[in-house]
């Protein structure tokens, strides 16, 4: 194991090797600030179609209207007593 280990040792390191953490941090660091990039548009798009629905919701709202009951069997009050 020993020799093995002093034969890694001695062996030339090839050089990709040096600059690949600073591709893989490079491409982390990119990562996160697409990561936080997205999380303002998802939290951009919510808050639009909030106040899409609450614009929609209050100028088309029409006139509130009584529903008349689904059946003529049950009564149109749970406290009448017929």
């Amino acid at each position: 194991m020993d020799d093995e280990l002093r034969i890694l040792n001695a062996a030339e390191m090839p050089a990709a090797l040096d600059a690949l953490d600073d591709r893989v941090l490079d491409l982390l660091a990119t990562r996160r600030r697409e990561t936080a990039a997205m999380r303002r548009t998802i939290a951009l798009a919510a808050f639009v179609s909030l106040g899409g629905g609450v614009i929609a919701g209050s100028a088309f709202a029409p006139s509130a209207v009584a529903a008349s009951p689904l059946t003529p069997l049950v009564p149109a009050s749970p406290l009448d007593s017929r």
